[in-house]
């Protein structure tokens, strides 16, 4: 009966009496501490002297458990930023923009440490102005967070629980899976179309129990997308109760007439939601900061559960300054305008394969032939300081993602993929 009490004999100290007992055990240093408290029990198998818990485990103490889904998940491994000797790398593994963030933008984030013993504006009030001011959105609907990483993180926490599923493409994002399974839901994949999502596909694997499909477009580590007229036919055939969100991480980056990244199409659902970052053209990724433009229902459920201080003050005056500073941003769209197609035509020259990519990226694919494949061109470059971006966590393990660089990077990162191609003929 629940309430009553155990009656315990007086030989088991051990037992404390409540509405369901549980045997104590005493913590391993607590001798060392001078604690005293119930005595080991004889061991069982009638050897003498006491028996450690934490060595026995017939005896072994209860501990925390995660809830399901949590030890399934594979750890985010990020680019690589160092190689072996202590030199300095060129890095062009994590699509970070070589010109850097703009100086306006350096610049308010020193004043900023003028006021570091005061607490941040919770709201980032001055970021979502500036956000809004740029593309003509609400400032309401708008909502900030420490990365998009935070955001998407953020939504999978409010629209999913055990049971539920969220879907996204075979190459996708690998934070999807682990935003899912986080949540205690279940993952589902679509497999993609010459590694280009497929709206047929997708729409073939929603089930009842579908509540988000997670889209980014473009997509990383592909750098295909998909056209507005794609993302509006995938948003009409899914059901109304289902949350399509729209990763555009690297929107500004996309020179093609038929592509949006989405904030139409959340101005005129109430089901759609796009995500946006500050790590990639704007240089902040040391300072993650990223915004969801949202439906109002979606960013007071996020607003509810979101960290009352999720951005700091530099980061808010940064980022500000950032979107003011559209000069810099063009200066690197072009900068990617130029070097993006000039990389692809020189590897293509290798005769290495790539993936036609929109984004400041480009996948690069190898032979399957040992001393030839991704695995054996990594450690080579590395060898030369150049670290490129293993991709095997998205099925690709054929493959290397190579960020556009600075000038004198992209030329260095050309010929030693030449000398690794002539190498290893």
């Amino acid at each position: 009966m629940v309430g009553k009490e155990e009656p315990l004999p007086a030989s088991d100290p051990s037992r404390v009496p409540g509405p369901t007992a549980r045997v104590l055990k005493p913590l391993r240093f607590c001798g060392a501490l001078g604690i005293t408290g119930p005595r080991l029990a004889a061991p069982p198998n009638g050897r003498s002297g006491s028996v450690d818990p934490l060595e026995d485990p017939q005896m072994a103490p209860l501990a925390p458990k995660p809830r399901p889904g949590v030890l399934d998940i594979e750890a985010y491994v990020p680019g690589e930023s160092h190689v072996p000797g202590g030199i300095t790398p060129i890095k062009l593994s994590s699509n970070e923009t070589p010109l850097g963030p703009s100086p306006k933008a350096r610049a308010a984030f020193a004043a900023a440490g003028a006021g570091l013993e005061r607490y941040p504006d919770g709201q980032a009030t001055a970021l979502r102005q500036a956000i809004a001011r740029r593309f003509g959105l609400n400032p309401d609907r708008i909502v900030c967070g420490a990365g998009s990483d935070e955001l998407i993180s953020l939504i999978a926490h409010a629209y999913l629980g055990p049971g539920d599923e969220g879907l996204f493409t075979e190459h996708g994002f690998l934070l999807y899976r682990i935003v899912v399974l986080a949540a205690g839901a279940v993952p589902v994949v679509a497999p993609e179309t010459g590694y280009r999502a497929d709206v047929d596909a997708i729409l073939a694997r929603v089930t009842a129990r579908t509540r988000i499909v997670f889209l980014a477009n473009p997509n990383n580590p592909t750098g295909t997308y998909l056209s507005i007229e794609e993302v509006r036919r995938l948003r009409a055939g899914l059901p109304a109760d289902v949350l399509l969100l729209l990763d555009a991480a690297y929107a500004e980056y996309v020179r093609r007439n038929d592509y949006e990244a989405g904030l139409e199409l959340v101005a005129t659902t109430p089901n759609t939601v796009m995500t946006r970052t500050f790590s990639k053209i704007f240089g902040l990724a040391g300072l993650r900061i990223g915004w969801a433009y949202c439906p109002e229902a979606i960013a007071d459920a996020l607003n509810r559960i979101r960290g009352p201080f999720n951005l700091s003050t530099p980061s808010i005056a940064a980022g500000a300054a950032a979107m003011d500073d559209w000069a810099h941003i063009e200066a690197s769209v072009r900068h990617n305008d130029q070097w993006l197609p000039w990389l692809t035509a020189e590897i293509e020259k290798l005769g290495l394969q790539t993936t036609p990519s929109v984004a400041n990226f480009i996948l690069v694919h190898f032979p399957a032939a040992p001393g030839r494949d991704a695995e054996a061109c990594d450690h080579f470059l590395k060898g030369r300081g150049i670290i490129l971006r293993r991709v095997a966590g998205y099925g690709l393990p054929g493959a290397l993602r190579l960020t556009v660089g600075t000038d004198a990077e992209n030329r260095a990162v050309v010929d030693a993929l030449a000398a690794f191609v002539g190498a290893s003929a």
